[in-house]
């Protein structure tokens, strides 16, 4: 059944993309194998013309969301007629090196832990038709520490979209001082994960400021709100800055570091001094403050603690914790 819906598909969008005028549905039940064995020729009975046209309407949203685009065009004499035309769905050469497509592979799997695992697969696949070199594995590990970013927060997904698509929401927090939730009424920009909790960013219109929430704290449904933002979006919105800081995490002394060249860039733009050692590894000196080791572990192999020696201890313990999972 698989193998037929899929040839049935394929010969579909082939015919879409192969003609130079629309064809209507008449002409490509006619045209398709697979329609006129199951249905007949055109203009059969009433039964049999329901049933191609509820199978081809999901045929052609198949092909949409595989990405096809299909147009439908009326002709002078009112008859619908549809295609799909080549410049429309040629897309560009795509180059992505092993870090972007590492990128690309860590969405996707935060995805699969989401209702858009389809999606993400979707688009990956996409890719690879556009170019993406076969020996790049999206999904593949990239280092000795594979990096996991979960998501169980039932929140995540609309607030993911709502942030996407601009949309004030209501939702009911609760505080970690508080007994009981309250109302909230706010205009998300960003999601980001840290210390493997999950935040949202926004503009809290109760408060007229900006907040930051926890989504584990949100309790009930996010609901949508209609009606635009009444606040400006930044053009960056530092969220890990903003819990670090609530969190106490400020810097008083200096730690210094062995980088792998080429890697580590979040660290390379905190640093106050670099200097190259050769042999493809820089040496880094870097603001210490509480929470410092369990960041540094993030960056697996490519980072070696100089000191401080309670530094290095730290990073060394939380190293060996992941190796025994």
């Amino acid at each position: 059944m698989a193998i037929a819906k899929a040839e049935r598909l394929m010969n579909l969008a082939l015919c879409l993309l192969g003609t130079r005028r629309p064809l209507s549905k008449r002409e490509l039940r006619d045209s398709i194998e697979a329609y006129v064995e199951a249905f007949g020729p055109g203009s059969g009975t009433t039964g049999s013309d329901d049933s191609f046209n509820r199978m081809f309407e999901r045929d052609k949203d198949d092909l949409r969301e595989l990405g096809l685009v299909i147009e439908t065009v009326e002709s002078l004499d009112g008859e619908i007629g549809y295609m799909a035309r080549r410049d429309s769905n040629r897309l560009p050469p795509i180059t992505l090196d092993a870090e972007e497509a590492a990128a690309l592979g860590l969405a996707a799997k935060v995805w699969q832990q989401a209702r858009l695992a389809g999606a993400a697969s979707g688009a990956l696949q996409k890719l690879r038709a556009a170019g993406l070199p076969e020996d790049v594995d999206p999904y593949g590990s990239h280092g000795a520490l594979e990096p996991r970013i979960p998501v169980h927060e039932a929140a995540f997904e609309p607030l993911m979209l709502a942030c996407r698509d601009r949309r004030p929401v209501v939702f009911d927090y609760r505080k970690a001082t508080a007994a009981r939730p309250e109302q909230r009424h706010v205009e998300p920009w960003a999601l980001e994960c840290w210390r493997g909790h999950w935040y949202l960013a926004g503009w809290d219109r109760d408060r007229g400021a900006e907040r930051v929430f926890r989504l584990s704290r949100i309790t009930g449904k996010v609901r949508s709100r209609g009606g635009r933002y009444t606040a400006e979006v930044p053009d960056v919105v530092t969220v890990r800055e903003t819990v670090a800081s609530w969190a106490g995490e400020v810097a008083d002394r200096s730690a210094r570091i062995r980088l792998r060249a080429g890697a580590g860039y979040p660290l390379r733009a905190r640093a106050t001094s670099v200097r190259e050692l050769g042999d493809g590894w820089d040496e880094l000196e870097i603001p210490y403050g509480h929470g410092l080791d369990a960041w540094l572990v993030e960056f697996g192999p490519d980072v070696v603690v100089l000191e401080p020696a309670e530094l290095r201890a730290d990073v060394v313990d939380r190293l060996r914790a992941v190796a025994k999972g």
